[in-house]
């Protein structure tokens, strides 16, 4: 469990908070809105109003006891600027801060952030990558070069299991589990049979994997 110092508490504020809830992490929640504030205390430790741009209330959070400090506001450039830079100078260990504009994350990590989240971007990444195929059902982005996509099992695997088929040299790519009604399996065997209606979670290059979706 990680104590949170959540800062801005708008749409992907609050639905920080409520991920974090769930993860079971502690979260300490700052917004100038009293209305924000009202809104995010079911998921949150404690929240406080206060103006993270002055230096007097920064000083008053202890931010070096959080492990993750992280600055949330999106529609205000300069007080998230300005809050991140704060953060440091009081010795905050980790800041992650979210940035709505390449430039804006140039400036937030020249700051101090040590981390940026640019959440209309990487959505956007996520739903060309998604809905670019009618077999994917989700992707995650490792590298440039590199994701995990979830797909439909193709017609032609069902009923042959991976050592069969000898996936890993003729796609290139590794079945890290297979998915079927709700239950997951890790790391199947080679003898595993493939099912109509199964999805598998597999990792590999992008360029491989675009190869193999030709395969459906």
């Amino acid at each position: 469990m990680k104590s949170v110092l959540l800062i801005g508490l708008g749409r992907f504020g609050r639905h920080m908070a409520q991920r974090l809830r769930d993860l079971h992490h502690e979260v300490l929640a700052i917004d100038k809105n009293e209305e924000s504030i009202n809104n995010a205390l079911d998921y949150v430790v404690n929240a406080q109003i206060g103006d993270s741009t002055n230096e007097k209330f920064i000083a008053t959070l202890g931010v070096r006891n959080f492990d993750l400090c992280v600055v949330a506001i999106g529609d205000d450039f300069q007080s998230a600027l300005e809050t991140t830079a704060l953060l440091k100078e009081h010795g905050a260990p980790f800041v992650l801060a979210r940035a709505t504009r390449d430039v804006y994350a140039k400036f937030l990590l020249r700051n101090g952030a040590d981390d940026i989240i640019y959440p209309e971007k990487q959505m956007a990444f996520w739903a060309a990558a998604r809905y670019s195929s009618d077999h994917i059902f989700d992707y995650i982005e490792l590298t440039d070069n590199h994701a995990i996509y979830e797909t439909a099992v193709p017609p032609t695997w069902v009923g042959k299991t991976i050592v069969a088929l000898d996936v890993r040299q003729k796609y290139r790519i590794n079945i890290l589990a297979v998915k079927y009604e709700g239950h997951l399996e890790p790391m199947p065997g080679t003898k595993h049979v493939f099912k109509a209606n199964e999805t598998l979670l597999v990792l590999g290059e992008n360029k491989d994997i675009q190869k193999f979706l030709t395969v459906q």
